[in-house]
């Protein structure tokens, strides 16, 4: 038997259990995978809560929960080339399990580089694939001045990073406790509220040109009373059909291989991590209720 954490029904953190399972195992064409770490994202919650987005992603009761992992292979099944046991790897699935199993070949496994923990490794999946779409949907280039929303976040703290090595100004919204967090990160930190516009007008007069909103859609408007073109303002977080005629997308946009530019990144030092908190998967509630409070710096990562 081994320990998973499972919902049977749909609701908040108190539905969260943690259960012995059956142990299960790599078949054919299969790698079963030991966890180590799994970094929550916001959608994780929303998955657990509300019917129709679970069915968005095929997933019904009762579940596991929660999608980005790290860990290592441990079982590698007939007719499987590329991984072998003992190799450290990170990716997305449901996986707040001591195991889990995956067909191969998988869009979203990549091999652990030296250097990057398993505690790391399991932030960057959803938030990293996430960013990467937010920036390209909207073309940013060296130059660029970038007004990203919900900057202190799981997605921003990546976004914000890779905005900055591709050569651009970043101004960040936040909440006021999070400015020296952002200035670490090289952005420009501006409070979120009634406002807005004018405060970044301030800070920025007449030079926004580019925008992305990961939390609402008060940086979409924002963005758009500022003079920024609709074909340069993402949002993931708006539904499929955003105000203003401006970009929706999400994690699915980006190819998985970007990943690699990511940690490849982490290793040469040039993005850092930002885990806000860590807790052990007896506590998984504890963790879902941080992760819901939006006010994190950074990740929240359960430990296996």
């Amino acid at each position: 038997m081994s320990r998973a954490v499972i919902h049977e029904t749909f609701g908040g953190p108190d539905v969260l259990e943690v259960r012995e399972v059956p142990e299960p195992h790599a078949g054919p064409g299969e790698v079963r995978i030991r966890v180590a770490a799994v970094g929550l994202n916001p959608m994780d919650g929303g998955i657990a809560l509300f019917p129709e987005i679970a069915a968005r992603f095929g997933i019904t009761l009762p579940a596991g929960f929660g999608c980005d992992f790290a860990g290592i292979v441990d079982e590698v099944g007939g007719g499987v080339s590329g991984v072998s046991v003992g190799e450290r790897v990170f990716g997305g699935a449901i996986a707040k399990a001591e195991y889990i199993v995956l067909a191969m070949p998988h869009d979203v496994l990549l091999h652990t580089p030296d250097g990057i923990s398993d505690e790391v490794a399991s932030t960057v999946p959803v938030a990293g694939l996430t960013a990467v779409a937010a920036l390209d949907a909207i073309g940013l280039y060296a130059g660029d001045t970038v007004l990203i929303g919900g900057a202190a976040g799981g997605v921003g703290v990546f976004a914000v990073q890779l905005a900055r090595l591709i050569g651009a100004r970043v101004i960040g919204t936040a909440s006021e406790g999070t400015f020296d967090f952002l200035r670490s990160l090289g952005a420009e930190p501006v409070a979120y509220g009634a406002g807005l516009v004018d405060r970044v007008g301030a800070l920025a007069p007449g030079e926004v040109t580019a925008a992305t909103d990961l939390f609402d859609t008060e940086v979409v408007e924002a963005a758009l009373a500022l003079g920024v073109r609709p074909e340069r303002v993402s949002t993931i977080a708006a539904g499929p059909n955003p105000p203003g005629g401006v970009r929706a997308t999400g994690g699915f946009d980006a190819r998985p291989e970007e990943l690699r530019r990511i940690t490849d990144a982490i290793v040469a030092g040039a993005i850092s991590v930002a885990i806000a908190a860590r807790f052990p998967r007896e506590q998984i509630r504890h963790a879902v209720t941080l992760q819901a409070s939006r006010h994190v710096h950074g990740k929240v990562v359960v430990t296996i």
